[in-house]
């Protein structure tokens, strides 16, 4: 695994567990099994790529909320629910000999969003992945938390706005 210097963080078990019954927006988890077509989506519960005949369920997640239920931030309008696909049943988490930095393919485009402790946003910035994934996410990371308003970075797909992880001030 290459060291660095923030760590990636998959949904938290307690919030699986949650999501595997009901999710964010009151929905019911449907499960179902992958087919060829759906192999390789990124799966945010063990940061990977979903494999096909795997089970799992496409969900309505708040990362922001469950943050802010665990430390008494109130995000307010900027409180938000998106698609994340997560194993159906428990898994093992990520891998410890996984890349750091997970759906780290160069030349895809993320946007960091970072948050103060209320969970309102103050700032954000786009970074195209570089060839050196890991060193171009830790300089991005390094950039957001020299703010020490800035309490967590969620990183997210450009293309559809999907959360891909977290990352939080050590």
């Amino acid at each position: 695994m290459t060291t660095t210097a923030y760590t990636a963080l998959p949904i938290p078990p307690t919030a699986l567990a949650q999501l595997r019954r009901v999710d964010d927006a009151g929905q019911p988890c449907l499960p179902y099994a992958v087919t060829e077509d759906g192999a390789g989506s990124p799966l945010r519960c063990c940061l990977r790529p979903v494999a096909a005949g795997e089970r799992i369920a496409l969900v309505s997640y708040a990362p922001l909320r469950r943050w802010a239920a665990e430390t008494g931030a109130e995000p307010g309008a900027y409180d938000e629910q998106g698609p994340v696909f997560i194993h159906a049943e428990e898994c093992g988490g990520p891998d410890p000999d996984a890349a750091a930095y997970p759906f780290d393919r160069p030349g895809a485009l993320r946007t960091l969003r970072r948050y103060d402790a209320r969970g309102r946003i103050v700032g954000g910035r786009l970074l195209e992945i570089p060839e050196a994934a890991g060193e171009g996410f830790d300089r991005a990371f390094g950039e957001a938390f020299a703010d020490p308003a800035v309490a967590l970075v969620h990183v997210r797909a450009v293309e559809y706005g999907c959360f891909q992880f977290e990352v939080r001030r050590a």
